[in-house]
C-alpha cells in the first residue's frame, strides 16, 4: 500500500455461546479459522503493519495467530472492558514512537469479510480526509447490531449500540459492522475520551464517531450492499450458515472460471484449493486444504481429498486421499484410500479397496484389486496381483519393499518387508515373498495340494455340507 496503515485484528472475545473448549476465532469455515478468514483479508490487501488483540483463551488464540502470521504484533487486553478497551491494547503494542497512519479495525470472527471491502473503506476514507469511515449496511432485521445515526441532510452523527437506543433509533436499518478506518492520530486522543457511561458498562470503541463530529472533524460511511460480508459468528449454527455462504460462493467463482460442478450443493471446496478449467467434479465431492486439480480431471462422485496434487486428464471415483500426488492420465477408485507419502505415476492405476501408504507407485504401474501397498516402490509397468500386502511393519520398525519395472505379482501374495523384486519379475499366486527375487526369475512359495477324501464324511457327519456332498456322489454314480 502507498499510505501507513495499522490493521488491529480483534480476537479477544469469549464467545461463550460456541459452547466450545476451542476459542470462537479458531473454529474452522473453508477450510480456515475465522482468524486465517481475518488476517488473509488484511494481508491480501497489503497492510505490513498488523496486530491482533487477543484476551480470552489467550495461549489458543496467540498460538493459532503467531502460526498464522508470524510477523504480526500480539497485544493483550487483560481485561474485558469494551471494544475500546481492546482497540487500546492494539494501539499500546505498537512500538514507542511509531506513527500508526490510518489505523484499520477489523474482527476476528467475520470470516466473509473481503480485502477488496476493506480497500474501498480506505480509499473513501482517504478520498474524503476523514477522522472515521465506518463500514455499514442496511438490513431486514437490525435487533442487536449498533445503529448508524444520520442528521437531516444524511450526514452520520452517531453510533448508538443496540442497548442503549430508543425506539425510534431502533427503526433505523443502517447498521454498524464494527469495522472502522480511523486517523491515528484521532484514535489515540478519543480512546483516552472514552467512558463506561452506558447499559454494558464497557468502553465502547464507536463512541468515537460522536467525539469526531463534535469536533467538527469529517465523519462518513461506506455502505456494502453484499451484507453476508459483515456478519459475524456468536454460534455454531451461525458458522455453519456462514460455511454455506462461503461454499456457494467458492464453487460459484470456479464454475465461472471454467470448472464443471454437477451439484454444487453436495460440492464443498476449501479456500485455499485450486482447480484448472476443464475440471469437473462430481456430486458429493470435498476438495480440502491446499489441493490442486489440473484440467481435464475428473474428481468424483463421494470423494474427499485433503492436500491432494491431482494431473491432467486423471480420474479419482469414490475416493479418500491426503497429502498424495496423481499424476496424468493417472485413475484411482472407487473404494480406494490414499493416505499420506502416496505417489501414483502418469497413468497408472490404484483400483478398487486398495490402501496405499507412502508409496511410490510408477508410470503405467497398476495396483488394481483389493491390496495394501505401505512404505513401498513400484516400478514403471508393473502389475501387482489381487490381495497384494507389503508387509512393512515388525512390531518395531517399517521396512520398504521395492518392486522393479515391469513385473508382474500374483494374487494373495505377501512381501515380507525388506524384500526387493528385480526387473520383469514374477511371482506365483499364494506367493509369501521374504527373500530378494533376481531380475527375471519366478518366485513361488506355495506347496502341491493335497486332497484327502472323505473328510468330511469323517470329520462333519450329519452336516448340510456332507449331505451335499453324499447327494453329489449319488448323482455322479446314476450318471455311470
Amino acid at each position: 500500500m502507498d499510505a501507513k496503515v495499522t490493521a488491529i485484528v480483534l480476537a479477544a472475545g469469549a464467545g461463550t455461546r460456541m459452547r466450545s473448549e476451542r476459542a470462537k476465532v479458531l473454529h474452522e469455515l473453508g477450510g480456515r479459522s475465522m482468524l486465517g478468514h481475518a488476517l488473509a483479508a488484511v494481508r491480501e490487501l497489503g497492510v505490513d503493519r498488523r496486530v491482533i488483540v487477543v484476551g480470552h483463551q489467550r495461549d489458543q488464540v496467540e498460538t493459532a495467530a503467531t502460526a498464522l502470521d508470524p510477523d504480526a504484533l500480539i497485544a493483550v487486553q487483560h481485561e474485558r472492558k469494551g471494544t475500546g478497551d481492546a482497540v487500546r491494547a492494539g494501539l499500546d503494542a505498537l512500538p514507542d514512537g511509531t506513527d500508526p497512519g490510518t489505523v484499520l479495525i477489523t474482527y476476528g470472527d467475520v470470516p466473509l469479510l473481503a480485502a477488496d471491502t476493506l480497500g474501498a473503506v480506505l480509499a473513501e476514507h482517504r478520498s474524503g480526509s476523514r477522522a472515521v469511515t465506518v463500514l455499514s449496511a442496511e438490513v431486514g432485521d437490525p435487533t442487536g447490531y449498533g445503529r448508524i445515526l444520520r442528521d437531516e441532510h444524511g450526514a452520520v452523527t452517531a453510533i448508538r449500540e443496540h442497548k442503549d437506543a430508543s425506539e425510534a433509533e431502533r427503526s433505523v436499518r443502517e447498521i454498524n459492522s464494527g469495522i472502522l478506518a480511523v486517523d491515528g492520530a484521532f484514535l489515540d486522543r478519543a480512546l483516552d475520551r472514552l467512558t463506561p457511561q452506558n447499559a454494558q458498562g464497557e468502553l465502547y470503541l464507536t463512541d468515537i464517531v460522536g467525539f469526531a463530529v463534535a469536533d467538527g472533524l469529517p465523519v462518513g460511511a461506506h455502505v456494502l450492499e453484499d451484507v453476508w460480508q459483515t456478519e459475524g459468528v456468536n454460534d455454531r449454527a451461525q458458522l455453519a450458515r456462514l460455511a454455506r455462504e462461503l461454499n456457494d460462493r467458492i464453487t460459484r467463482h470456479w464454475m465461472l472460471a471454467g470448472v464443471t460442478i454437477i451439484d454444487p450443493a453436495t460440492t464443498w471446496i476449501d479456500s485455499d484449493v485450486t482447480l484448472a478449467p476443464d475440471v469437473t467434479i462430481r456430486p458429493g465431492t470435498q476438495l480440502l486444504g491446499a489441493t490442486t486439480v489440473a484440467g481435464g480431471a475428473t474428481i468424483g462422485p463421494d470423494t474427499t481429498l485433503r492436500n491432494v496434487e491431482i494431473g491432467q486428464g486423471a480420474t479419482v471415483e469414490r475416493a479418500h486421499g491426503s497429502d498424495a500426488v496423481i499424476a496424468a492420465g493417472a485413475t484411482v477408485g472407487p473404494f480406494a484410500y490414499l493416505r499420506p507419502g502416496t505417489e501414483l505415476g502418469a497413468n497408472g492405476k490404484i483400483g478398487a479397496f486398495v490402501e496405499t501408504k507412502n508409496a511410490q507407485i510408477g508410470e503405467g504401474a497398476k495396483v488394481p484389486h483389493l491390496s495394501y501397498i505401505g512404505d513401498a516402490e513400484i516400478g514403471e509397468g508393473s502389475n501387482i496381483g489381487a490381495g497384494t500386502i507389503t508387509a512393512n511393519y515388525d512390531g518395531e520398525r517399517k521396512h520398504r519393499t521395492v518392486i522393479g519395472r515391469h513385473a508382474k505379482t500374483g494374487s494373495d501374495n505377501v512381501f515380507v518387508a525388506p524384500v526387493e523384486i528385480g526387473d520383469g519379475a514374477f511371482t506365483g499366486a499364494g506367493t509369501i515373498v521374504r527373500e530378494d527375487i533376481p531380475p527375471g526369475a519366478l518366485a513361488v512359495s506355495a506347496g502341491g495340494q493335497r486332497i484327502m477324501d472323505g473328510w468330511v464324511a469323517r470329520r462333519r457327519p450329519g452336516s448340510v455340507a456332507h449331505e451335499a456332498a453324499e447327494n453329489a456322489a449319488q448323482q455322479e454314480e446314476n450318471s455311470q
